[in-house]
């Protein structure tokens, strides 16, 4: 079997499934979200009562992360809706904008956009917290009410994004209906070369099959390439399996996973056991693609979907209005790292925002220093709009106030998953998606731009998920 198969067939109580199969699949964690959350909450005790009490408190992990940092009624209302639900069921794993669990949520956007205006729990995005906090363990099932809940198959899980229909069911039950889902696999080998990140090899995955050829299919990526790729790389890969139509993306546990989620649920007092799938002999593939690592160059998904791939080095023509890094596929510390490699000693050519994925990345970067800075004021320095409001903010378009929302159409060259039209704000304007070593130096020109142009050592650190920054 496959890795996704035998996490699927040991969660349904099998001996063995295939592709096809539709089996009864037994949930170790539902994570929802302040987006998806209240609608999850409200189909629960539509259906199971208005007293009703979910199915394992200890499995229901939420995170108000999308629409946040935002003057919008609404919005914050949200967060409130959640936060009265906790206090219902008792849930543990709650991580609230704010400390008073009898507040209500008002973004004050008087004090601006730039400032921190959250609580000492908060954890920002969804996907990214998810490990930071403890809930990513190797050869579980993780549901979650957003589609690029796949991020966390870096961490070898089965981790799909579902609706709020069914997450108010696996509330309820634990338990969902999955149809196991034929598995391609992607063989990597070799190593990155300098300018090129995680976010071009999985770009580059997605032109070779298409934004559809992955359709309710499992990504599956493993081979020796694998060890050179942080934690970080992996879940940046494993998060837009979603962009090519798959239902999951999975990567092979190894020692790097294995030092990372015993350190991180050590850290957060969460469950510590949990049992890794690793491959079998007798896998069977729908479809097979091997990736020297070596040749890739720096990719971009160009206007309207992800498919749409690109060389950097081939669209120099294009003029850009904004560029912008962050969310949970191109916010993490270690993107933030080689932005920033790029940037120092230079300034931006164009309006440029950065976001944070989650508080604990904000605090990397203000404390970490290369020289007699720290990366967050080489990045200020550089003319780069940054915030320390951790979250989503324009990932996903959001209210018309949300940090670094396109009102108007524009170019945007981005770090994040996604570039649909209105993905991120206007309905015409055009995001083109690249690495955030792309985004930056396309930041620098006001074009697109190969980021070799400013690169040619190799990286100033080798840091991995879980370890201390100097």
């Amino acid at each position: 079997m496959t890795l996704t198969e035998k996490i699927l067939g040991r969660a349904s109580g099998k001996d063995r499934v295939q592709a096809g199969d539709n089996v009864w699949v037994n949930a170790d964690v539902l994570m929802t979200h302040d987006v998806c959350g209240p609608g999850t909450i409200g189909v629960f005790q539509r259906e199971f009562g208005r007293h009703a009490k979910v199915w394992d408190r200890n499995k229901v992990v939420i995170i108000p992360d999308h629409y946040i940092f935002t003057a919008d009624s609404k919005s914050n209302r949200n967060v409130d809706i959640l936060r009265e639900f906790v206090k219902e069921q008792g849930l543990p794993y709650f991580y609230d904008v704010i400390d008073d669990p009898n507040g209500h949520w008002r973004f004050d956007s008087s004090k601006g956009m730039l400032k921190r205006q959250y609580g000492s729990n908060y954890a920002g995005v969804c996907h990214t917290a998810l490990p930071q906090k403890g809930h990513t363990r190797p050869g579980e099932v993780l549901f979650g009410t957003d589609s690029h809940t796949c991020m966390a198959g870096a961490f070898n899980l089965f981790a799909t994004g579902i609706g709020n229909t069914d997450a108010g069911f696996v509330m309820g039950t634990g338990k969902l209906l999955i149809k196991v889902p034929e598995t391609m696999h992607f063989r990597l080998e070799g190593k990155l070369q300098t300018g090129v990140m995680a976010k071009d090899v999985i770009l580059h995955c997605i032109g070779q099959i298409g934004s559809d050829g992955a359709t309710y299919r499992a990504l599956q990526f493993d081979g020796p390439g694998v060890a050179s790729l942080s934690l970080d790389d992996r879940m940046t890969i494993a998060n837009m399996a979603i962009e090519a139509g798959g239902k999951n993306g999975i990567f092979e546990f190894d020692a790097q996973t294995q030092a990372f989620v015993d350190y991180r649920c050590k850290l957060n007092g969460t469950r510590p056991a949990y049992d890794p799938v690793e491959r079998d002999r007798d896998e069977k593939f729908v479809y097979e693609f091997t990736i020297d690592l070596s040749t890739l160059e720096p990719t971009v998904a160009c206007h309207p979907d992800p498919g749409q791939r690109k060389l950097a080095k081939e669209l120099g023509n294009v003029r850009l209005d904004r560029a912008y890094i962050g969310s949970c596929t191109g916010g993490k510390t270690s993107d933030f790292l080689e932005f920033a490699r790029v940037l120092q000693g230079k300034r931006v050519a164009i309006d440029t925002f950065g976001v944070p994925a989650t508080p604990e990345i904000v605090h990397d970067l203000q404390s970490a220093r290369w020289g007699d800075k720290t990366i967050w004021q080489i990045l200020v320095d550089a003319g780069v709009q940054m915030t320390e409001n951790a979250g989503c903010a324009a990932c996903l378009g959001g209210p018309v106030d949300t940090f670094g929302r396109m009102n108007t159409p524009m170019k945007c060259i981005s770090a994040t998953n996604r570039n649909f039209p209105g993905r991120m704000g206007h309905k015409e304007s055009q995001v083109f998606l690249a690495s955030p070593a792309t985004v930056a130096a396309s930041a620098l020109t006001g074009h697109i731009t190969d980021p070799r142009e400013y690169l040619s050592s190799p990286r100033p650190y080798a840091r991995q998920q879980g370890e201390e920054l100097a």
